[in-house]
């Protein structure tokens, strides 16, 4: 009873969390630790990516 079309889990959405919790930390906390603008823009914009690879990796899993 081998269920061979069940993909194995990665530790890619582990690491795309931590990378979205981390820069939405210094997008937010930026303005209290005296970051400039581009730090917080770059953080935000590794935010949304990392959003849209996690919505990614969850539609092509919920295909399989």
């Amino acid at each position: 009873m081998n269920n061979d079309n069940v993909s194995t889990r990665s530790s890619s959405p582990v690491l795309l969390w931590l990378v979205l919790v981390v820069s939405a930390a210094v997008n937010a906390a930026g303005p209290l630790a005296g970051l400039g603008l581009p730090v917080r823009t770059v953080a935000g914009a590794v935010a949304i990516g990392a959003i849209a690879l996690l919505i990614t990796h969850y539609v092509r899993r919920r295909r399989a």
